[in-house]
């Protein structure tokens, strides 16, 4: 690999929703943690589970499956939750597994079918294929404001 080609690389966190893979800026997460039951909030929207503690400070848990529209199901010990640094706050997103961290250049990225919804490319900023799978490239800055105002 050339340095050019290195430095134009981006680490992703690549996980999965269902059979669905999606991944992220590495950048953008803090951690990984495994399933804490979250405490609802009312009149939230669906796909916000609630808060958890996380040494001391709220932080609010979106399962991602729901934000998508995909089918998800009751969050188990397996689940995982991927804290993130989003639009200056902290999010937890709710996910099925996270399967790896990969090295992609911007060059591999694929834009977004124009068969899919405008909601879904709004999120969606485009698509790498590797070893066969498709992986969505998701633009969290993207997801949570919709969720903010919704809550509002």
């Amino acid at each position: 690999m050339t340095e050019a080609t290195n430095a134009a690389a981006r680490e992703l966190i690549a996980f999965r929703i269902g059979e669905q893979e999606f991944c992220v800026d590495i950048m953008c997460v803090r951690e990984i943690r495994g399933w804490t039951p979250a405490t609802p909030l009312p009149r939230a929207p669906v796909c916000m589970k609630g808060v958890i503690n996380l040494r001391g400070a709220v932080l609010p848990i979106i399962d991602l499956g729901a934000r998508f529209g995909l089918r998800t199901s009751e969050p188990s010990e397996r689940h995982v939750i991927m804290v993130a640094h989003i639009g200056g706050r902290m999010v937890g997103l709710l996910v099925d597994a996270v399967s790896d961290i990969i090295q992609l250049t911007d060059e591999a990225l694929q834009p977004t079918p124009d068969v899919a919804s405008e909601q879904v490319k709004s999120f969606v900023k485009g698509l790498f294929a590797l070893e066969g799978r498709l992986i969505s490239l998701i633009e969290l800055d993207r997801i949570v404001p919709e969720v903010e105002a919704e809550a509002a």
